[in-house]
């Protein structure tokens, strides 16, 4: 009874604050498809979340301050639909703060994603997701590094220019350390839009546990002929004596309720540091994949990707299933989904 009595007061605590704001949002994503990967001599059948557009359930609010001034918040939770594991729904996608000046930008406090990894997801036709996507050959964590930073990052303060620049936008990232130097980081963004074309450029360093600090430059643009829309990015990233370069290409065609995507992506790994030695670790992908849509927010989607691994290279094109043999053979296969958002 007492335990009711204290939920029944937490939620009533918790309205009394979302009653508060100008508007409080739930919003999500549930993303779930069937997998047939081949690694290597290993074959896998499996579910999967996230192969068109990542799971998620979130909350967003806003409140307006008066005189072009507001403040808000942003807590955004990953779901493994499969198997309904929501990691106890921490809110490790992004947990943010705000305060907003339609003149001055946004500062923005909390964990979110890095400037650098920005270009990766906005610039590769797949948005960072599915089989054929450029994170599953570009090292998020590069080799001899134990950086956090590929993706997000803990403890950040970060600055978005405001949206009235005339198509120029921008972003600088720090994030403290707090005891971690693999989560100590700095990074910024710039870019141009305007009409169908888009090009960005970024920067970021990571220190690590090791003396050598990750270095991440990359570039990305794209133009919209409205019949086509093309996509073209380059990452760099260095640590200490060793180098990994990615560029990839790609496109999408509408066709009616339907699009068609394409990715073609090559990295190529080089130097020693140590023992590690990753000129051999070069690999090539390639994807595609059509998606129909239902409505807005349904979408049934189907694709096939295959990436050719040189010797020292054990990449798969669905991270985390069997690779027996994987170093220097194929991972190669296709799913089918369907996506929901909400």
């Amino acid at each position: 009874m007492k335990k009711s009595l204290l939920a029944l007061a937490v939620l009533g605590a918790y309205a009394g604050v979302a009653s508060a704001q100008s508007s409080v949002t739930i919003f999500g994503v549930v993303d779930l498809s069937v997998n047939k990967i081949k690694n290597g001599t290993a074959d896998t059948t499996s579910m999967q979340s996230n192969q068109l557009n990542s799971n998620r359930l979130g909350f967003r609010g806003f409140e307006d301050l008066g005189g072009g001034l507001g403040a808000g918040f942003w807590l955004e939770g990953a779901m493994a639909s499969q198997n309904g594991n929501a990691a106890g729904q921490t809110w490790q996608r992004r947990s943010t703060v705000s305060l907003f000046s339609q003149a001055a930008g946004e500062v923005r406090l909390g964990r979110d994603y890095t400037p650098t990894f920005w270009n990766l997801a906005y610039f590769d036709v797949f948005g960072a997701n599915g089989l054929g996507n450029d994170t599953n050959i570009i090292s998020l964590v590069a080799p001899g590094s134990n950086a956090g930073t590929g993706v997000r990052a803990n403890n950040t303060v970060g600055y978005h220019l405001p949206g009235n620049l005339g198509g120029f936008y921008g972003q600088a990232m720090i994030a403290a350390g707090q005891g971690d130097d693999n989560n100590k980081y700095w990074g910024l963004r710039g870019g141009f839009a305007t009409g169908p074309f888009d090009v960005a450029v970024a920067y970021g360093e990571t220190d690590t546990t090791t003396p050598n600090k990750l270095k991440v430059t990359n570039i990305g643009g794209s133009w919209n002929f409205g019949f086509m829309k093309i996509f073209a990015l380059w990452n760099d990233q260095k640590i200490g004596g060793l180098k990994e370069d990615y560029w990839g290409l790609g496109l999408s065609v509408p066709l009616g309720q339907g699009e068609f995507k394409f990715n073609y992506g090559s990295v190529d790994d080089k130097g020693t540091q140590g023992a590690l030695n990753i000129n051999n670790a070069d690999a090539t992908i390639w994807g595609l994949q059509y998606i129909y849509n239902l409505s807005k927010r349904t979408a049934l989607y189907g694709g096939y990707a295959q990436i050719d691994n040189d010797p020292g290279s054990a990449r798969s094109i669905l991270p985390g299933t069997a690779a027996a043999a994987l170093a220097g053979n194929k991972s190669k296969g296709y799913n089918i989904g369907v996506r929901h958002s909400f």
